[in-house]
């Protein structure tokens, strides 16, 4: 099978969906979001307070 090394192209021209999957789908994907925060928040107070700590020392 030679035309698997050919690139193909497609266009998608319309997408038919129903209202109501389309807000579950985006309620979902803000449940996800919100420990994503949480881990991001976390990981960002740890890095300032290692940095503060190592640029800005309390004597």
């Amino acid at each position: 099978m030679s035309d698997s090394d050919d690139a193909k192209k497609v266009i998608v021209v319309d997408l038919q969906m129903p209202f109501f999957s389309i807000v579950v789908l985006m309620v979902k994907w803000a449940l996800a979001s919100i420990p994503a925060i949480i881990i991001l928040a976390v990981i960002f107070s740890v890095t300032s307070g290692l940095m503060g700590g190592m640029f800005f020392p309390r004597y």
